[in-house]
């Protein structure tokens, strides 16, 4: 049986050697992390990124990795996404950076509190 133009090519033309299914399964498991508490995880995606159902669902079993509107799309509504992504790119500054950057504003968040509470003493 021959391939059609439609299937799949798991091979990369350049001689790349990337695995499709490490991506698929890293964004399956920042998916998990992110939306699985939710119990309703499929389907808030879906309404986030306005993708198919059921490629959403191939999304979190690890079958498909979503194409770059829909990655863009993750990486704007989920954290876990854009770090998993940030890490398979090698940009392991950006994850500090990011991680620092949330750190201050909790730190801020704290700060304002403790003043508030100050406030109320007096």
């Amino acid at each position: 049986m021959s391939l059609t133009k439609n299937d799949r090519i798991i091979q990369s033309k350049s001689g790349k050697v990337f695995p499709p299914r490490s991506f698929a399964q890293a964004i399956a498991e920042a998916l998990h992390r992110e939306y699985d508490p939710a119990h309703a995880g499929v389907k808030t995606v879906v309404r986030l990124t306005g993708a198919n159902e059921r490629a959403v669902r191939n999304w979190f079993d690890g079958k498909n990795g979503p194409n770059g509107e829909f990655l863009i799309a993750l990486c704007q509504h989920s954290d876990q996404v854009l770090n998993t992504v940030l890490r398979l790119a090698g940009r392991t500054q950006h994850l500090r950076a990011r991680k620092v950057a949330e750190a201050e504003s909790r730190l801020r968040e704290l700060l304002l509190a403790i003043e508030e509470l100050r406030e109320r003493s007096d």
